[in-house]
């Protein structure tokens, strides 16, 4: 309502200027030129004085009956008080007014509906996608202790007792290919090795370590000193940290 009369009253303001501005000019050069013109004919000087005279007194009107109209608008607009806005109102407008605020809150609750679906649909896609990446995680534990085996029995076995038995050989044979091939089967499902190299910083996210071992050189301090076990990590989620001495600080 305020805003409503406050445009009343500007644009009756804005009418009330552009009349003073145009109108009066023409009356005041209307009645030069009817000064001049009076030089040669008496008649028509007085003919165009009173018409220049009527031009201003209706001018004149029109701009008081604007301004009487916009003062009454803008004592309209102070009049009106905020707090009895409510009580202004009809009862279809009011009854407008509480399908509006229902609407906002009906707006408000499907879009806090949206964000936490959309929150929940997050959550189970990274749940989808953790569990096709790191649902074997069990089943990986369980051969990594295979593979231990096979390691050991490959390295358990003297080079010149090779060269002595064919069969030992032969046998020593099938267990590296039986190692190699299940190191590939690893690598196919994202299942990698964790082989820290002497001199490499210790990484407690990646690295266990078991006993200390003085430092030959200062810069080497809590570094890796020795490998006793190899670790293994399923796609960067480690599944077994890598046993290793570490060098004295």
């Amino acid at each position: 309502m305020a805003t409503v009369g406050g445009m009343c009253v500007r644009t009756v303001t804005s009418i009330s200027r552009s009349l003073r501005h145009n109108i009066y000019p023409r009356v005041t050069w209307n009645r030069l030129q009817s000064g001049q013109y009076c030089t040669t004919n008496s008649d028509a000087k007085g003919d165009k004085s009173e018409k220049s005279e009527n031009t201003g007194d209706e001018s004149q009107k029109i701009i008081e009956n604007l301004t009487a109209e916009g003062e009454k608008l803008k004592t309209q607009a102070n009049d009106f008080k905020a707090d009895s806005w409510w009580s202004k109102l009809s009862g279809a407008g009011k009854k407008l007014f509480q399908r509006h605020k229902e609407d906002d809150n009906w707006k408000d609750k499907y879009m806090r509906a949206l964000a936490e679906t959309e929150n929940v649909r997050q959550r189970m896609s990274k749940q989808v996608t953790d569990t096709k990446l790191f649902g074997i995680q069990g089943f990986c534990k369980d051969l990594l202790e295979v593979a231990d085996i096979l390691q050991q029995a490959t390295q358990s076995i003297p080079e010149e007792e090779l060269k002595k038995n064919k069969h030992l050989e032969d046998l020593f044979n099938g267990l590296v290919m039986t190692e190699a091939q299940l190191q590939k089967v690893f690598l196919k499902h994202g299942l990698e090795q964790i082989i820290p190299q002497k001199g490499e910083k210790f990484d407690p996210h990646l690295h266990e370590a078991l006993f200390q071992v003085p430092a030959e050189d200062p810069k080497m301090a809590s570094s890796v000193a020795t490998l006793e076990k190899l670790g293994y990590r399923l796609h960067e989620r480690t599944l077994r940290p890598a046993l290793v001495g570490v060098f004295k600080s």
